[in-house]
């Protein structure tokens, strides 16, 4: 099983963001930050999410995937399978259809304190920037 931290920043609501992804797969560990422009920070979190999911397709296939995020609106979203938020929606679509190329997806949400790493990651790339 892969286990899958993310996390979005974002400086300001909207503002400069970024996406972090820690993943820990076969005893290693493995660290990426992506810039990703101008975006609310609710936006930054689905597109850690799609980032972690496109690793993972390239790196990992065929495995089992464990995301973890702080983002109880993403975690619901996803888990719900469903959203009103028209900014969310086409997210929500990309991220389902990069989670269907695996056998298993879970996503839960986690606090804060637990997903320190995926934070100094996005918060890497808003520097980036």
């Amino acid at each position: 099983m892969i286990i899958v931290y993310t996390d979005g920043a974002s400086s300001g609501n909207p503002g400069w963001s970024g996406a972090g992804v820690y993943i820990q797969a076969g005893g290693s560990n493995y660290e990426y930050s992506f810039p990703l422009g101008m975006l609310s920070n609710h936006e930054a979190e689905f597109h850690a999410i799609i980032k972690a999911l496109e690793i993972c397709k390239e790196s990992f296939p065929n495995e089992i995937l464990s995301f973890r995020s702080d983002s109880k609106v993403v975690v619901d979203v996803i888990e719900k399978d469903v959203t009103k938020n028209k900014l969310f929606h086409p997210l929500l679509e990309i991220i389902r259809e990069n989670y269907s190329a695996f056998p298993y997806f879970f996503i839960k949400w986690i606090p804060e304190k637990q997903n320190l790493h995926a934070d100094v990651l996005a918060r890497k790339a808003i520097r980036l920037q």
